[in-house]
C-alpha cells in the first residue's frame, strides 16, 4: 500500500503563461499521490492557488481540477473581443506572440509616457471582474486543509507583503497580479500595494514557518539562465523583468542552502531549523516563447500552455517522484553560482 507524500507548492506568476501552472497543478491532483498542505503565489501563481482552493473545498480533488478549468475558459471566453490578438503576420508565421499586434503596440508605447492614473482614470480591470465572479473568497478563507500566501509589494515601503487565513481577499490577489504600468495600485488599509514578482517570485519563507512540511515543488516560470545576448530593445526589456522577477528567489534559495550546510555540519540543531527539500518543475518549453505572448489568452494557446505544463510535472514525477520526502532534487548551488 502506497503512502500518500506531503508537499507544498511555490506558484511563480507570468501572464498568460500561467496557463502551464494550470496544467501542472492538473498533473499533480491527477496523480493523486500527494497531499497538499500549503501553497504560495504570486501574480497568476496567485490566481491558481486560491481558484484551486476554491474548488477543492467545494468538490475536492475533482472540484479543483474543474475549477483551474472552469476559470482558464473564462479567461479565454472574455479575451474574444479584446483588441490584445495576433496579427496576421503572428499568425503566418505560426507564432503566439503579440509582437506584430496594432493593439499590443500601442498599449506597449503608451506605457511608457502615460500612466495607468491617466490611461484608465475609472481603473477599470476586467480581470478582477473574472476573478471575482470564479472564486468564493469565503471557500478560500474557510480550507483548513490547504493554506495559501498569496505576496504583494508596498509601494510605500518596497517590503513584501504576504497575504494569509482572513486577509486572502479579492484586493490581495489584485494587488499580486498588479503590474504598475498597466493598472493603478491597489489600495489595501489605507496603503498601495504593486505585483508580488518584485519582491518574492514566489515567496518561499512563508512555507516554512507557516507549516511542517519540508518538500517544496517550485513551478517556475519565468527562466533564470538564457543563453542569448538579448538585442531588440524588447529582448532588453524582458530580460531586465527576468532578472528582477527572479532576483528575490534566488536569494531565498540562497538562503535555504546555507541553512541546509549548517544543518550539515552540526552547527544547527534540526529541532530549530527545518531541513528544506527542494524540488522544481521548470518551464523548459516556454523559453522559445516571446514576452508579448503573455497577453495572449487565445483558447487554442491556452490548451497548448496546459498541455506543456502536464508533460513538464509527468517528466518531473517519473524522474524525481519518488524521491519527495527522501531528499532535494533541485540542485540549489548550481542556480547561484
Amino acid at each position: 500500500m502506497s503512502t500518500r507524500k506531503r508537499i507544498n507548492l511555490a506558484l511563480q506568476g507570468g501572464g498568460a503563461h500561467g496557463a502551464f501552472t494550470w496544467g501542472v497543478l492538473d498533473r499533480l491532483l491527477e496523480e493523486g499521490t500527494f497531499d497538499i498542505d500549503a501553497l504560495s503565489g504570486t501574480s497568476a501563481g496567485a490566481i491558481n492557488a486560491v481558484v484551486l482552493v476554491a474548488g477543492f473545498q467545494a468538490g475536492g480533488v475533482d472540484g479543483a481540477r474543474e475549477s483551474l478549468e472552469t476559470f482558464w475558459r473564462e479567461v479565454s471566453r472574455q479575451a474574444f473581443f479584446s483588441p490584445l490578438r495576433r496579427s496576421p503576420i503572428d499568425i503566418a508565421l505560426k507564432r503566439w506572440s503579440l509582437d506584430f499586434s496594432p493593439a499590443y503596440m500601442a498599449m506597449d508605447l503608451l506605457s511608457r509616457f502615460a500612466s495607468p492614473y491617466e490611461l484608465n482614470p475609472l481603473n477599470i480591470n476586467p480581470l478582477r471582474t473574472l476573478v471575482d465572479r470564479c472564486v468564493d473568497f469565503d471557500l478560500v478563507r474557510c480550507c483548513s486543509r490547504l493554506k495559501v500566501f498569496v505576496a504583494a509589494t508596498n509601494v510605500f515601503t518596497g517590503k513584501i507583503r504576504v497575504f494569509s487565513g482572513a486577509d486572502l481577499t479579492l484586493d490581495a490577489v489584485m494587488a499580486s497580479a498588479c503590474l504598475p504600468h498597466l493598472f493603478q495600485a491597489v489600495q489595501i488599509d489605507g496603503e498601495p500595494y504593486w505585483d508580488g514578482g518584485f519582491m518574492g517570485n514566489p515567496p518561499l519563507y512563508p512555507l516554512f514557518y507557516e507549516t511542517r512540511t519540508p518538500d517544496v515543488v517550485l513551478v517556475q516560470i519565468n527562466p533564470v539562465e538564457r543563453r542569448q545576448t538579448p538585442r531588440t530593445a524588447r529582448e532588453i526589456l524582458n530580460r531586465v523583468n527576468e532578472i528582477t522577477f527572479n532576483s528575490t528567489l534566488l536569494r531565498e534559495l540562497r538562503a535555504i542552502d546555507f541553512v541546509a550546510r549548517l544543518i550539515e555540519e552540526g552547527r544547527l540543531s534540526t529541532d530549530e531549523y527545518m531541513r528544506v527539500r527542494m524540488h522544481r518543475v521548470s518551464a523548459e518549453g516556454l523559453k522559445p516563447l516571446q514576452a508579448s505572448s503573455k497577453f495572449n489568452a487565445e483558447w487554442a494557446f491556452l490548451q497548448e500552455l496546459k498541455t506543456i505544463g502536464r508533460q513538464a510535472a509527468d517528466d518531473w514525477l517519473r524522474t524525481h517522484g519518488h524521491a519527495v520526502g527522501r531528499r532535494s532534487t533541485f540542485d540549489l548551488r548550481s542556480e547561484f553560482l
